[in-house]
């Protein structure tokens, strides 16, 4: 709530999300003018015109700033120091990158090079695809146990971040049209994003690997039944059939909504829409992680996959955290060792030898 009874927030806008305000209603949210990057936080006194709030973006670390007004965000100070190291340090650079889907609706995501090589060519690309699906990548700083795409950089890939139809920041339309095909359609947009990458010479199509957990191993355990261009694989908490997760999700409202149906509605978009039941033409050698406690995507799903690889031959190994749910918040040791393990299936299995300086 701004000081004259108008109202101030944080919208996300494609790969941004900046402040907006408004003063009164009816009207229209009207952009501020802050800097490139990621708002969020926002806190303010109803007797003051301060405001407070996080940002950050891709080469700046998350801290706490004060703003006068929300006219004067590029005069904002940091309250903060929090992340200090990450500015003394060579941290990848990225920039947006966008490409046209089959059906002609333009699509977004992000590309975060490793160190030094920021727009060079022919890099190995990890495919790195965010959870959700109503969520989007951008011009932000995160670094955690779900979110390490810079130390994938940092190892020497091109991390190529997908926001594909599904994901927040482009419309209701775009979040929309993943309904019915909940993993076809932004797998399908994803794919064509990848050939892009190769076409214009960025991408080294010999070295390619996919991730994702949450929803993004949805799509990654889906892409691996596609295609076999994927060197290496690593999957966490996604499901590969859908009326048992439906029947064991503790949301089970959303996938029966991205789907079409309730599973006795729609039988064969539920059919069509797994990746077990295309699982034999997975060749891609796959590191599969879960929380044994998961209860948004069930672990079962999770030694199904993994069962299914093991009888087709295809290298594979599952990572099961004991205690842990789907966010693998009850000990940090267990987001560490996750990455750590995921790093070394993509550089075994991806041909990407790590940096060493």
């Amino acid at each position: 709530m701004k000081s004259n009874g108008g109202i101030f927030a944080a919208g996300g806008l494609g790969t941004e999300v900046q402040m907006y305000s408004q003063s009164q209603p009816p009207a229209s949210f009207s952009p501020q003018t802050g800097w490139s990057g990621t708002y969020e936080r926002l806190a303010a006194a109803g007797h003051s015109p301060r405001i407070a709030f996080t940002y950050s973006s891709l080469e700046k670390p998350t801290e706490v700033y004060l703003a006068e007004n929300v006219e004067q965000l590029r005069q904002a100070r940091p309250l903060t120091a929090f992340n200090k190291l990450f500015t003394e340090r060579d941290v990848p650079q990225g920039k947006p990158y966008r490409w046209t889907a089959d059906d002609g609706t333009g699509v977004e995501g992000m590309l975060i090079y490793p160190p030094g090589k920021f727009e060079a060519k022919n890099l190995p690309t990890f495919v790195f695809i965010h959870g959700g699906p109503a969520s989007a990548d951008g011009n932000h700083f995160e670094a955690d146990w779900y979110q390490w795409d810079r130390l994938a950089a940092t190892q020497g890939w091109l991390v190529f971040e997908p926001n594909y139809r599904g994901s927040s920041g482009y419309g209701d339309k775009f979040l929309m049209q993943i309904v019915p095909q909940i993993v076809s359609r932004p797998g399908k947009d994803i794919l064509e994003g990848v050939d892009a990458l190769v076409k214009s010479g960025i991408a080294d199509p010999k070295h390619l690997a996919v991730g994702g957990y949450s929803y993004g191993g949805y799509i990654t355990n889906w892409l691996i039944t596609q295609t076999t261009r994927f060197n290496a694989a690593v999957t966490g908490a996604g499901a590969v059939e859908h009326v048992a997760n439906w029947g064991n999700d503790d949301t089970t409202f959303d996938d029966a909504y991205f789907l079409g149906g309730l599973p006795w509605e729609a039988q064969q978009r539920y059919h069509d829409e797994a990746a077990i039941f295309q699982i034999n033409k997975v060749r891609t050698p796959t590191h599969i992680v879960a929380g044994a406690n998961d209860i948004r995507v069930a672990v079962s799903q999770n030694y199904l996959l993994d069962h299914a690889l093991h009888n087709l031959g295809v290298p594979s190994t599952l990572l099961i955290f004991p205690g842990e749910g789907h966010s693998l918040s009850k000990n940090p040791w267990h987001g560490k060792i996750k990455v750590r393990e995921e790093l070394k299936w993509l550089q075994k299995y991806g041909g990407v030898a790590p940096r060493t300086e």
